[in-house]
């Protein structure tokens, strides 16, 4: 049956039309039909009887030619469209924005709306078609009018076109002439959707404040002491480890101001101080603090940790003394490393032989090569092998504490100083070794410090006075490119060639693929898995892979398939699939990289050697010098210049030595041969080997 009673709905915009429309026929849509026109989108026609809704005054003096004697007008009384004032709650408090709507009269009733509704945390500036000038809000609120925000904004909050008020919707159905039962069953449906909107609002604000105790429990479950202060200078967080280190109890902190909750003039200074540096220690409750400062950008708070220094560094030196009660530092011999290819072979010679010298080693090669390892089997090696041996990643080392830890400080000597003073890592290591691992993680104010110590063999402490004289050998290490840093600025060329006095490169295990199954042997026998058996199809498969994670990776690898095989036996099934592995090298990447040598590094003023081929050298010739080695070498097992001159000459080629010289040079630097002194000559890698045999198939790129 059709419904008896009509209402024409007349608004400005089709958005508005839509949502008005939808709200009537929620809240009428069962007793009267709804038409509904949009002026922006053409003429509307002549309306000869019924009720009219309009949605502004304005429009009603706009439309007044179509409407026709008999017709009852209501002008609607508009409010905030509840549905997504939720926004709004998302901005901060203070935060200045634009209101935008289509005249000024609606713009401030919308302002006086959502200021009587309680979202008075923004500052509200009016923005309305003429108006010029305004503040340059970066954020913009509108209810459904994002044409008219200049264009400065950038950021645009709809919160959607206004609806019809109660009020109207009253008067609505007082002029449809409907029965008070009717009226009073619509009435209840517009008043349940407030009260919808109310268990939404009241959700919403429960589950802020569910958020807030779990942050709450967050912060104060932190290890630190936790301290915020607004940008009045109110704390706004103070966790209870921070209660515990200053004595505040009772939670007498919040909402008060910071100088009269910290007694310390010093720290309160230090906290609002943006120009201090941004962390200091302080003694406080009788215990070495650290506090580390910050202020953030978006309302410009303050946020400060409170880490007890102390108990940070008695906790690592317990570490390491534990560490090395059992064994597990400089526990490590050249017999613990595991392989019998021609390059580890000669790496571990050369090794040997630095070993036995005082002087500073640098160690490089890529993550998971075992530069530790080499590290530890070089002190048992040396004179100082009944000398104390200590390691420390300065990866896994607040920057804060560096110093602290390298030089220890003396008592009284700086805010914040242990009673007593407290000995350093150089100190403690005094007649032996001190292993300094990822050296190119250290700060160019620590850089100038260790480079005194490596010059002088002497140290002062953090805030010392006393020159305190140090025996310790230095062994460093890194995966990164050292000079590529130096030459960034990032670290001390002199440091570099202090350290650089003896070198030892890794190769990574790419470039000793003979290595492979002896490695997986004995990784599997360090599981107690001795009854496994291993397809050869997996020693081949594995011996193939690049390995970019190296031997680290490897065992990782093993691992995994020693946990998923069945039958006690290893098969192609059980490796990982593709992105399980790594894909390219982390850090140092070694392919190019010279061999190992004895010899003291180089002159800063030696002119750098290119590692691309001269463009006057051929591709072609280079292969053709790889296959004529490959061939040599399958014949006498060796290859050298006087007798690859030989063989390129039989096969029609004629270099002299000097060109066999630089070629080999070449193909040394693109990782498919390695070079070695006296007699042991040239020979082909695995990856030289592979060119080769991509040369024969015809396959090479």
């Amino acid at each position: 049956m059709a419904n008896p009673f009509e209402v024409v709905l007349l608004t400005g915009s089709d958005d508005t039309r839509r949502a008005l429309q939808t709200q009537l026929e929620e809240i009428i849509g069962d007793v009267a039909r709804i038409r509904s026109y949009a002026a922006e989108e053409g003429d509307i026609p002549l309306i000869g009887q019924g009720v009219v809704l309009l949605s502004s005054g304005q429009l009603a003096h706009e439309v007044q030619a179509s409407l026709g004697p008999d017709c009852t007008p209501i002008i609607a009384e508009r409010a905030i469209n509840f549905h997504h004032i939720d926004q709004l709650f998302e901005l901060d408090e203070g935060l200045d924005v634009l209101y935008v709507n289509d005249s000024p009269e609606n713009v401030q009733r919308s302002i006086e709306s959502l200021l009587s509704l309680g979202i008075d945390h923004l500052n509200y500036h009016p923005w309305y078609p003429g108006k010029t000038h305004a503040k340059r809000c970066s954020v913009a609120i509108t209810p459904g009018e994002p044409g008219l925000v200049p264009d400065w904004v950038t950021q645009i909050v709809d919160i959607g076109p206004r609806l019809i008020d109660v009020t109207s919707i009253i008067a609505l159905l007082n002029a449809l002439g409907l029965d008070i039962a009717t009226q009073r069953i619509l009435s209840d449906r517009y008043i349940q959707k407030i009260i919808d909107l109310s268990k939404r609002i009241a959700k919403v604000s429960r589950d802020a404040r569910h958020v807030s105790a779990h942050l709450k429990q967050v912060v104060d479950g932190v290890h630190d002491g936790i301290l915020a202060v607004s940008r009045d200078g109110f704390i706004t967080v103070f966790n209870g480890i921070l209660e515990d280190i200053l004595d505040v109890r009772d939670g007498r902190a919040i909402g008060r101001r910071l100088e009269d909750v910290i007694q310390l003039p010093e720290l309160v200074q230090f906290i609002g101080d943006d120009n201090a540096e941004s962390s200091r220690y302080f003694t406080l409750a009788n215990a070495e603090i650290m506090v580390h400062r910050l202020t953030l950008d978006s309302d410009q708070s303050r946020v400060a940790t409170f880490k007890n220094a102390g108990e940070t560094l008695e906790m690592e030196r317990k570490r390491r003394q534990a560490l090395m009660r059992k064994g597990h530092y400089a526990k490590y011999t050249f017999n613990d490393i595991v392989g019998h290819s021609t390059e580890l072979q000669h790496t571990k010679r050369i090794a040997h032989k630095l070993a036995q010298s005082e002087l500073t080693i640098l160690i490089e090669g890529e993550s998971g090569t075992g530069k530790e390892l080499f590290a530890s089997s070089i002190h048992h090696a040396s004179p100082r092998h009944n000398g104390p041996f200590l390691a420390v990643n300065f990866s896994a080392l607040p920057e804060d504490l560096v110093e602290s830890e390298l030089f220890g400080h003396d008592e009284g000597a700086f805010t914040g100083a242990r009673k007593g003073g407290r000995k350093g890592l150089f100190e403690q290591a005094h007649g032996g070794t001190l292993f300094l691992d990822e050296i190119g993680d250290i700060s160019l104010k620590v850089q100038a410090r260790l480079l005194r110590v490596l010059q002088e063999k002497e140290l002062l402490r953090v805030g010392g006075t006393d020159i305190i004289p140090v025996d310790v050998r230095i062994i460093a290490a890194t995966n990164r490119h050292l000079l590529t840093r130096v030459e960034d600025n990032l670290f001390r060329e002199d440091l570099y060639h202090r350290l650089k006095v003896l070198y030892l490169h890794l190769p990574p295990l790419r470039q000793r693929a003979e290595d492979i199954e002896e490695l997986i042997r004995y990784t599997i026998h360090q599981a107690g898995r001795q009854d496994i058996y291993i397809n050869p199809d997996v020693i081949t498969a594995l011996r193939a892979y690049p390995w970019y994670g190296n031997i680290r990776e490897l065992r990782n690898t093993l691992d995994y398939m020693l946990a998923v095989c069945e039958d006690d036996e290893l098969q192609l099934r059980d490796i990982p699939a593709e992105g399980f592995f790594q894909a390219t090298p982390i850090g140092l990447s070694s392919d190019a990289a010279h061999r190992p040598t004895v010899t003291p590094a180089p002159s800063p003023n030696t002119p750098p050697v290119s590692s691309s081929p001269p463009s006057a050298i051929p591709p072609h010739e280079l292969d053709t010098l790889l296959r004529l080695a490959y061939d040599l070498q399958q014949q006498e097992g060796r290859i050298s210049r006087v007798a690859l001159a030989v063989q390129a000459k039989q096969a029609g080629h004629s270099f002299t030595e000097q060109q066999i010289r630089l070629r080999l040079s070449l193909l040394h630097d693109q990782g498919l041969v390695v070079q070695f002194r006296g007699r042991s000559g040239t020979r082909l890698t695995a990856a030289g080997e592979a060119r080769v045999l991509q040369l024969t198939r015809g396959e090479a790129t």
